[in-house]
């Protein structure tokens, strides 16, 4: 049986939906393509996980106005840099709505699928678009990964409770050395 469509009366608000997902702590990343000038573009993205392993997949969700969708669409690829614990200016950069040339106040090298803000990344992913999904005011973009950079010792910036945070260590080798009972999945 398949469920209705629930009516707009039945759909929660978005200040309330903003609330539930601010619950739920994510990393940061900025994801970055060329635009058909061959100039970078950028912007700061929360909302992206792992797809499947085989092929290796991600998926990002990027403003449809944004010119950093309309750069990965027509380009084919596009990098996602998990940005590190130290990073946090550059989230907010890439996150702001000013038409600053962000790029211009930042290094960068041009990797395999997009630029590389390798001194702000923990990790960076080099992509080929798979395939798109409309969603209202985003659009899915599905990403195979082609690349991996590690950059091994670097903290994950955190983003949650609408504020930034870091990835505890302590936290993290003591959940290692004493797993809880349950799984994610449970």
């Amino acid at each position: 049986m398949v469920p209705e469509t629930p009516s707009a009366a039945e759909v929660v608000s978005l200040d309330v939906f903003r609330s539930l997902m601010s619950e739920f702590p994510t990393g940061v990343a900025v994801v970055t393509s060329l635009d058909h000038d061959g100039e970078p573009r950028g912007m700061t993205c929360s909302a992206l996980c792992s797809v499947t392993g085989i092929p290796p997949t991600l998926l990002v969700c990027l403003r449809r106005e944004s010119s950093t969708l309309n750069a990965v669409i027509r380009c084919g690829r596009f990098a996602v840099n998990f940005l590190h614990a130290d990073a946090q200016h550059v989230a907010e950069l890439f996150g702001s709505p000013a038409k600053t040339k962000r790029f211009d106040l930042v290094d960068w090298s041009m990797g395999r699928c997009g630029p590389h803000i390798a001194e702000h990344a923990h990790a960076i992913a080099d992509c080929r678009v798979a395939s798109t999904g409309d969603c209202g005011s985003h659009v899915v973009v599905f990403g195979e990964v082609s690349d991996v950079t590690l950059h091994r010792g670097r903290v994950p910036l955190l983003y949650g409770r609408r504020r930034y945070n870091v990835w505890l260590e302590q936290a993290a080798r003591q959940t290692a050395l004493c797993p809880r009972d349950a799984s994610p999945s449970d």
